[in-house]
């Protein structure tokens, strides 16, 4: 009997090393781990913090998303209440003027504007129109007035006075519209100081 040969023993050997090989790279967990170092186990811990920060971010976004469109539908019906209790409001007085307030709503003003102090009343009166001004001026005690006016610019002042010279003029005179001219020389002197 002949023996085999020594290269063809050491090919055979070399051919089942490596079919036991791939074998052992294609078998699910027949692979062993290799120990993890220092600088993996941070790599990892990086990428898994990462991720986590990413799944909070992504998941605010989608929370701030769906208040925004929660709040957008809230503001629509909010809308379109308004206009249906506008629509329906017209109808009801006709001949009540769009533009013009209630006459309450002037007592009101006045009421805030006397309790105010004048300094800081006169500066947000002035900012108001002519005819507003007038209608919460003649609603105002006297005193409160003439403190408003004396703490208004004398350009202010002095238009308003006029407005209310004119105003008492034409119709019945205010009780309002006789003191007030006569603060205007003082506001003139405190703005002089």
């Amino acid at each position: 009997m002949k023996r085999p040969s020594l290269l063809l023993m050491t090919a055979a050997a070399s051919a089942l090393a490596v079919v036991a090989n791939a074998a052992s790279i294609a078998a699910p967990g027949g692979q062993a781990q290799a120990p993890k170092t220092r600088l993996g186990n941070s790599i990892e811990q990086d990428l898994n913090a990462r991720d986590a920060a990413a799944a909070r971010r992504q998941r605010a976004l989608d929370l701030r998303e769906q208040a925004a469109k929660a709040a957008e539908q809230r503001l629509q019906a909010d809308m379109q209440a308004r206009q249906q209790q506008a629509a329906a409001a017209t109808p009801a007085a006709p001949g009540a003027g769009p533009a013009e307030p209630p006459e309450a709503q002037y007592d009101e003003l006045a009421r805030i504007y006397q309790a105010m102090k004048p300094k800081a009343a006169a500066v947000v009166f002035e900012q108001l129109d002519m005819e507003v001004q007038m209608k919460v001026a003649q609603r105002m005690r006297e005193r409160s007035t003439a403190l408003i006016l004396a703490a208004m610019t004398p350009k202010g002042a002095a238009a308003l006075s006029m407005a209310l010279a004119r105003k008492s003029a034409r119709g019945p005179a205010p009780a309002v519209a006789a003191a007030a001219p006569a603060p205007v020389p003082g506001a003139g002197a405190r703005a002089k100081r």
